[in-house]
């Protein structure tokens, strides 16, 4: 059942999720985390749901909100979307694009119903160009943004930032921004718009001061050069003595000479802090240093002092560390440690008080505190429009169990 009313920010605004994988669940999760009432449109066979050895609560992205199943491809499955966006503020989906408009729930059917609704698509490459039908996935966008060919260490292949700067940097952010706007536009206008949001423009975006500094000479196109790519000595991570690693950052001359003192390091021998053609004889010397002691030593001794010095801790580590202990910036929900939304407000705060969904577990309850007419949803029900998985045992699907492939970004593809 639906745990308690929305509270955050946006409480009272009503979202459609259009089921998939990465930034869109990212940029429901950000909505939901902040007060809205999100509704997933899960697919009703197949691909989003799991078989008896998955936990769905472990699909982090997927929590606080309701899950409905539907079958897209039913003659009356678009029209339990068009219903739903007849009531809703927000719908966004994460097809390549035409496979929502062949679906019968693409921006001008869905805004026929709805003209004041805010339409979200996410997408690699936009809804136009040459590239707009491309497969991709997070790596390949991040490469064509021309942010990949920035990250990584000298004399090696470029890093791979996790999916930070596509999925959800340049995606699932720059959709929950594009969405906001509208929504405030609409307060003027009272007309809703199609946001388009393309991983490969908002992860550029991202990178929108170090297309400047190339182009100005400031920034040296060879990875691991630089001051903030792990070029300059004193802004990286080093190994300790018991195998952890400690990060030092000290960019201001005054917190360099904090650094240099921790390590005791002779200052008058060392070359210039800027020197940058000294920069890589200075690694191995800091190196060395920070070997001589452990982590738990050096963040001890920086204690009191500036040095810019942080332990870089695992994910298991980070939700224990005091200082999120004491701003809360972790929780526990259902027996799952998870970070805690954010940005934080003085008079509307969020918090996460549902786990993760099964697919289809919420199908009759949302859509009836949605409006929806309880004949009607019997009639979905009875024609297999939609599904009901209120109970675990319904949500088995054969053909999907222990199966990752059966997962997809693209459930129209």
């Amino acid at each position: 059942m639906f745990a308690s009313p929305c509270t955050g920010p946006l409480a009272g605004l009503k979202v459609i999720e259009i089921g998939g994988l990465g930034p869109g669940p990212f940029a429901a999760m950000l909505l939901a985390d902040l007060g809205a009432d999100v509704v997933r449109v899960d697919r009703a066979h197949g691909a989003a749901l799991s078989g008896p050895n998955f936990d769905h609560r472990l699909e982090l992205l997927n929590r606080g909100r309701r899950s409905v199943a539907v079958d897209l491809k039913h003659p009356a499955g678009a029209a339990v979307v068009l219903r739903l966006a007849e009531e809703a503020d927000v719908l966004f989906e994460g097809f390549r694009p035409g496979v929502a408009e062949r679906l019968g729930i693409g921006p001008a059917q869905v805004m026929e119903r709805n003209p004041r609704i805010v339409y979200g698509r996410m997408t690699g490459y936009g809804q136009t160009g040459p590239m707009a039908q491309t497969v991709g996935h997070d790596i390949n966008y991040v490469a064509l943004s021309g942010v990949l060919s920035l990250i990584g260490r000298q004399g090696q292949p470029p890093t791979v930032p996790l999916s930070l700067a596509g999925d959800f940097g340049g995606g699932g952010l720059f959709l929950v921004m594009g969405i906001l706007a509208a929504l405030w536009e609409r307060q003027h206008s009272g007309r809703g718009q199609v946001v388009d949001a393309a991983m490969t423009e908002g992860a550029a975006v991202l990178a929108t001061p170090f297309f400047g500094f190339a182009q100005t000479g400031s920034w040296n196109l060879v990875r691991g050069t630089n001051l903030v790519d792990t070029g300059a000595p004193y802004y990286d991570a080093y190994e300790c003595s018991d195998g952890n690693y400690i990060a030092i950052g000290p960019l201001e001359p005054h917190f360099y000479a904090d650094l240099i003192d921790l390590l005791d390091l002779p200052a008058d021998d060392l070359p210039d802090q800027l020197d940058q053609a000294q920069w890589p004889a200075m690694k191995p010397v800091f190196a060395e240093a920070i070997r001589t002691r452990t982590r738990q030593e050096w963040v001890d001794r920086a204690d009191g002092r500036n040095p810019c010095l942080s332990p870089v801790l695992t994910v298991e580590e980070a939700p224990h560390h005091p200082h999120h202990v004491a701003r809360e910036a972790f929780v526990d929900v259902g027996g799952l440690l998870q970070p805690a939304p954010a940005p934080k407000f003085s008079r509307t705060p969020a918090h996460v008080d549902r786990v993760p969904p099964r697919p289809g577990e919420h199908t009759r309850t949302a859509l009836a505190e949605w409006g929806i007419a309880p004949v009607q949803i019997d009639n979905w029900l009875s024609s297999k429009a939609i599904v009901d998985y209120s109970h675990p045992a319904e949500t088995g699907d054969s053909a999907c169990d222990n199966n990752p492939s059966c997962h997809t970004k693209d459930q129209g593809a």
